[in-house]
């Protein structure tokens, strides 16, 4: 719930009879619409959720949050409205920022009884912490006292990862593919990764703590984008394990109970840049179990992943950069690319429902119309 006491006064009414309207009509499902996946995760695509109009303009869209209250927080760098926000049908609740104009990474983050905002920011170079109304907190710039920056526009972060007790990392994937480490009351505490440190360039694009996975301690489980692997480091910075995602391009990971998340930014990428976007579905060992939007795994038990190219889907041509799941039983998806943004939202969990109703709770579709 939005704590601020002039939104309250300005949307509440209508977030709480959209809420209402939205838990009374289910999506309208169109049986003819292809499926995508395989096994326990496949999906059907809702179409026309959350089309918005020109007054609430959208270019990339990099990142995807839900609150504790339902509403769905899309970040985009179109700096006549940085932070959008829909209630579960859709609509339009609440917009605003201005101030973003290179905004890339979005982080959801629950201190105490409030929910905040981490955006980090290529063009301004900094991460700024705020409500979810827009009511800035705390920023961090360029690490200058590092002595690993030259200069302000070598430091572009793409993303931050959160532990939690409040520390969270920083990562400086578009610029010099170093690490940072703050604590919990902001303050830098070291900095790791890098070219000597045997990250090369355009790798750590964004990735998650992953504090529940088998028989180990928490670890920065970190997408590699471009170098097409998982990387898992210590929170020390130390390595433990890398895994290869041949012909993908993973942008971003997240867990939902058992399995991992990872959206790729393109099925070979970037030896092919008119390739197309896809999601994985990877179990708790990291093997994939389904490909959404891409075709099936090469063998669910072969020790090594093979991923083939994304079937011919000409309607779908958006490329994901973030996924999120939280909250019970809604799963977030965002494509985007630099002219449209698609999010996927899908309700049902594979463990109650059966893989042939597991479909789309709804889609959104910013910008653009996909091209035919």
């Amino acid at each position: 719930m939005f704590t601020r006491r002039h939104f309250l006064k300005t949307a509440g009414a209508a977030t709480a009879s959209a809420f209402v309207s939205a838990r009374a009509q289910a999506p309208a499902i169109v049986p003819s619409a292809p499926v995508l996946g395989q096994g326990e995760f496949r999906y059907r695509v809702v179409p026309g959720w959350g089309v918005l109009d020109t007054a609430t303009p959208v270019n990339d869209c990099h990142g995807l949050a839900r609150d504790r209250a339902g509403h769905i927080i899309l970040l985009t760098n179109h700096s006549a409205n940085n932070v959008i926000i829909y209630d579960r049908a859709g609509r339009l609740v609440h917009k605003w920022g201005t101030s973003f104009p290179g905004a890339h990474g979005l982080s959801l983050v629950t201190e105490g009884n409030r929910e905040v905002l981490f955006i980090t920011d290529l063009t301004t170079h900094r991460v700024a912490k705020t409500t979810l109304d827009g009511q800035l907190l705390e920023e961090w710039r360029w690490p200058a006292q590092t002595g690993k920056y030259d200069k302000e526009d070598q430091y572009r972060p793409s993303w931050t990862l959160h532990l939690p007790n409040g520390e969270f990392y920083v990562l400086d994937g578009y610029g010099r593919d170093y690490i940072l480490h703050y604590g919990a009351d902001g303050k830098f505490r070291r900095i790791f990764g890098g070219a000597e440190g045997g990250i090369v360039h355009w790798g750590p694009h964004a990735g998650m703590i992953d504090t529940r996975a088998t028989n180990a301690a928490p670890s920065l489980l970190i997408a590699m984008s471009d170098q097409q692997h998982l990387l898992r480091l210590d929170l020390d910075g130390r390595p433990l394990a890398r895994t290869p995602m041949p012909g993908g391009n993973p942008r971003q990971i997240r867990r939902h109970r058992d399995h991992y998340f990872v959206a790729h930014l393109a099925d070979n990428w970037p030896q092919d840049r008119s390739s197309r976007g896809f999601l994985s579905v990877l179990d708790a060992e990291l093997r994939v179990v389904s490909n959404i939007a891409g075709t099936p795994p090469a063998s669910l038990s072969a020790a090594a992943w093979r991923w083939p190219s994304v079937q011919s889907r000409s309607k779908y041509r958006s490329r994901p950069m973030s996924y999120t799941a939280r909250y019970g039983d809604l799963r977030c998806f965002m494509h985007a690319s630099a002219s449209r943004c698609t999010i996927i939202l899908a309700r049902g969990l594979p463990s109650r429902v059966a893989s042939s109703a597991l479909i789309p709770f709804c889609r959104l579709r910013l910008g653009s119309p996909y091209p035919q």
